[in-house]
């Protein structure tokens, strides 16, 4: 039944229920607010500084059939990489899910997206019928693997990743299958694991009682009707959004460097997006095949960053459900870089987001130029373990404050300073400079925005960030995967392209290393100093179209230098009265 026969008859197929529109509007933003409570309780109760500060982890609720009713994405990244597991999970058990049910899962080959993002589902019955789901996904300290934290540059396929972990129920009819837990946790590194994961069970408890009480309130039926209409109406506002953009097709591509096994490698995201009335398709049939290394995404990961990207496009109040994602079809043919074939490692996928990104901002900027940024930072990040012996425990550290580049420029606006890669896209939060001496041995010397490392434009990109930090574990292994220190980001009509990315390791001898962007280097010494520089995103428009008194304010707030304001923006400012030569800057600017 369409929506508007929906509208007309006001009943659903199922029932003989009357749609009481003011009701939709409740279900929706309390679908909403449930989904945040489980963040919250998430945040409250997690212990690795990977969840309870960055927040990298994403909660949602899901209808009988697996399909979204809303969610809470604090990592857009894992925005849409629960849905599809819980319709595959669906399928495993068939008729073999039971009230109580707690099952775990993170295997990229059956609609995982990363190995180390670990996701607990729990099935919600009222009077023993299956009505819903409540889930969540958190990036986890440790999955097991050939490193600790995850990252290992040098896998070649899953097994030197992680452990794979295919649906599996750790609890079944609400009593704990010892034997599965132990099994699970007996291939992890680290104890804080399992507080997690305890942590994830909690707040899909908060989902269930979220979801039981409103249907004791209303009952199935109409929580039924009402959920079919609002993924129905949902449906209707995206099919709207997608009749904005003119019909056609675009094309873009973007450059994937270093696969971490062959120096200079490079492969290229090839992306064909469609546009007919209100129905798009993005078509990666023409991206490169997949590398031997672990530079490779899966399905999920490249879908949910497409996705992600898209979002950014439209009107950003459509609710996130079914009804949202029905007009987008995305085909990533299995053997690319983009969707690699079984074995594969793969743990990098998350990462590709930002070429895949670029892709489609390249693609679609002629034909909705005022509604896409210019180019985003694209990640460089570190992780390091080792032993604390303040405390004589194991820790593991993915420096987040280090890593958070600036974002593009967009008509209107400038970029975001300090704000992480688009797949983050401010999602992943900063760490706190006491907790991180906490948690970590190390000691923070220097966190600073970087002056100048924006793209100039008629609305500059968001400054990057500079980083300094002493070790204080002996032995200490560091990791490092990204991008970024090939290509800045890219400036759009006629904007300057951000600033390149870097990561040093100066030791205590005084020699100094620069890391590639997939690293591993064992065994670095207690003092050596790591030094990183997240570069800025690009600028949009022309620079020397930029307002003076926003070129002067940046001078004053040290974003931008006297030299730069002169040369690239065509403002001259006095080093030291700080007063603009208007006579000057015509000159350079006619």
């Amino acid at each position: 039944m369409s929506t508007e026969e929906f509208k007309m008859t006001g009943k659903n197929d199922m029932s003989e229920i009357k749609i009481d529109k003011i009701l939709v509007s409740v279900f929706q933003r309390r679908f909403k607010s449930i989904t945040e409570e489980m963040s919250i309780v998430l945040t409250k109760t997690t212990r690795s500084p990977i969840l309870c500060e960055a927040k990298d982890f994403v909660t949602g609720l899901y209808d009988r059939d697996g399909k979204m009713l809303e969610q809470t994405e604090n990592l857009p990244i894992l925005s849409f990489s629960l849905g599809p597991v819980c319709e595959y999970i669906l399928k495993y058990f068939g008729d073999e899910i039971y009230p109580g049910d707690v099952i775990f899962h993170n295997d990229v080959f059956s609609m995982g997206n990363q190995n180390n993002d670990v996701a607990v589902y729990k099935p919600i019955f009222f009077d023993d019928k299956l009505i819903a789901w409540s889930a969540c996904k958190g990036h986890q300290a440790d999955v097991g693997g050939a490193v600790a934290g995850g990252y290992n540059p040098n896998a070649t396929e899953i097994f030197q990743e992680s452990l794979r972990i295919p649906p599996i129920k750790v609890y079944e009819r609400g009593k704990l299958r010892k034997d599965v837990w132990d099994l699970i946790f007996a291939n992890i590194r680290f104890d804080i694991v399992q507080a997690d994961m305890r942590a994830e069970m909690g707040s899909c408890v908060v989902g269930e009682r979220g979801i039981l009480k409103l249907v004791e309130k209303y009952g199935v039926d109409v929580f039924d009707a009402h959920k079919n209409y609002l993924f129905d109406s949902t449906e209707k506002i995206m099919r709207g959004e997608i009749r904005t953009v003119p019909n056609g097709v675009y094309k873009g591509e973007a450059t994937v460097y270093y696969d971490g096994r062959t120096p200079g490698s490079k492969y290229k995201i090839r992306v064909k997006i469609t546009v007919e009335d209100d129905e798009i398709t993005f078509d990666y049939s023409e991206t490169d095949p997949q590398t031997n290394g672990f530079v490779n995404g899966t399905y999920t990961s490249s879908a949910s960053a497409t996705l992600l990207t898209f979002l950014q496009m439209v009107n950003p109040d459509i609710p996130h459900n079914d009804g949202m994602v029905r007009p987008v079809h995305i085909n990533i043919p299995k053997g690319t870089i983009l969707n690699a074939n079984y074995p594969a490692a793969t743990t990098f996928g998350n990462h590709l987001c930002p070429p895949n990104a670029d892709a489609i901002i390249r693609a679609l900027a002629p034909a909705i130029p005022n509604r896409v940024t210019a180019g985003w930072n694209c990640l460089l990040c570190h992780l390091t373990t080792g032993i604390d012996t303040r405390k004589d425990l194991s820790y593991v550290d993915i420096g987040f404050m280090g890593f958070k580049g600036g974002s593009g420029g967009i008509q209107g606006v400038d970029g975001y300073d300090h704000i992480g890669m688009i797949d983050a896209s401010g999602g992943v939060l900063d760490q706190d400079y006491e907790m991180f001496e906490q948690q970590t041995p190390h000691l923070l010397l220097e966190h600073e925005f970087w002056t100048d490392s924006a793209g100039a434009g008629k609305f500059r990109g968001g400054l990057g960030i500079s980083t300094k930090y002493k070790v204080g574990s002996k032995d200490t292994k560091l990791v490092t995967f990204g991008d970024g220190d090939e290509e800045p980001a890219f400036g759009l009509f006629g904007g300057r392209s951000g600033t390149l990315n870097k990561i040093e390791l100066w030791y205590p001898d005084g020699n100094k290393y620069q890391t590639t962007t997939k690293d591993l280097i064992e065994n670095v010494p207690e003092g050596t100093l790591i030094f990183q520089e997240a570069g800025g995103g690009g600028g949009y428009g022309s620079p020397k179209e930029r307002p003076v008194e926003k070129v002067l304010e940046d001078v004053l707030n040290d974003k931008v230098s006297v030299e730069q304001a002169k040369e690239v923006y065509g403002v001259v400012i006095d080093p030291e009265s700080f007063e603009i030569d208007m006579e000057e800057t015509e000159r350079l600017r006619g």
